[in-house]
């Protein structure tokens, strides 16, 4: 299947069968209010200098722009910088809100327990892979998820993404490097969504990742939250009233497996927080 590897002034690249060729999109797409993005599925003109179709999307994520995303790879380290539970939290919650698979990566496992960190999604059912390069411990997991889909990483400087991305495929942060040196800029400052070919999938160059920041990715609705928390699942439908919010009413099974310890701590207060931050929202920034 053709798909948009980036898209810049204008021109798209898109691979096909016989490598990638650059084309422009059909002016329809504007009259739609519809922009072609890294990731996006599509059919070309017979000559292939046109985008004439973007087939449909599983998903889109508007900054950073790419479309038809499988996996979240959230990058934290279990020593300095010390990650928050709250941020990937937030992270996940998008992800999973956007049908995407949240993939929980702790780096420098070696330098600091990650005990915490895997003890606080023990019952997510959200995977947590402790990564250890001396060993190599992790790393062939990590492949497992990229084999066959579309994939990005995100986390904050500092957490080891670059030495996580040359250890999983060296030529692939070469490849970056050079493409980023074509556009003129360094590989940190770039700003269009480039995919490439690797471990059997896709890896996205998603600059907009760089930091840790769910709400580029989506604003969810509060009544939208509970779904975003996969623990919550097996306890809906069973709480005492229709619609609970699973906060502060009375015969909550969502607050009650939490009593019982199925449910994490750091987990429940998180969504907690984000519930009133959503709450708060003003209409027109939803």
């Amino acid at each position: 299947m053709d798909y948009i590897t980036k898209g810049i002034g204008g021109f798209y690249y898109v691979r096909t069968g016989n490598g990638i060729v650059e084309c422009r999109a059909r002016g329809i797409f504007r009259k739609r209010g519809v922009t072609p993005v890294a990731g996006d599925n599509v059919t070309l003109s017979a000559d292939q200098t046109t985008i004439d179709e973007i087939l449909p999307r599983k998903n889109v994520f508007i900054r950073p722009p790419v479309a038809n995303m499988d996996v979240l790879f959230i990058v934290a380290s279990t020593t300095q910088p010390v990650p928050s539970t709250r941020i990937l939290d937030e992270l996940t919650a998008a992800a999973v809100y956007q049908d995407v698979q949240p993939v929980l990566v702790f780096t420098k496992a070696d330098l600091a327990a990650a005990d915490r960190l895997v003890a606080a999604y023990a019952k997510s059912t959200i995977p947590v892979i402790c990564l250890r390069y001396e060993t190599g411990e992790g790393l062939d997991e990590l492949r497992g998820y990229i084999k066959g889909h579309l994939c990005a990483f995100c986390g904050n400087s500092g957490v080891g993404k670059s030495t996580l991305l040359n250890a999983l495929d060296p030529g692939l942060q070469r490849a970056t490097g050079d493409i980023s040196q074509k556009l003129g800029r360094g590989r940190h400052t770039t700003r269009e969504v480039e995919i490439f070919e690797s471990c059997g999938g896709r890896i996205a160059d998603t600059p907009g990742f760089a930091s840790l920041e769910a709400q580029k990715l989506c604003r969810i609705p509060k009544d939208d939250l509970q779904h975003a928390f996969p623990e919550f699942a097996p306890y809906f439908g069973q709480c005492r009233f229709t619609g609970c919010s699973h906060r502060t009413e009375t015969g909550c099974a969502v607050r009650e497996a939490l009593q019982r310890g199925e449910i994490s701590q750091s987990r429940y207060d998180s969504y907690l927080a984000m519930y009133e931050e959503a709450s708060q929202r003003k209409e027109w920034e939803r």
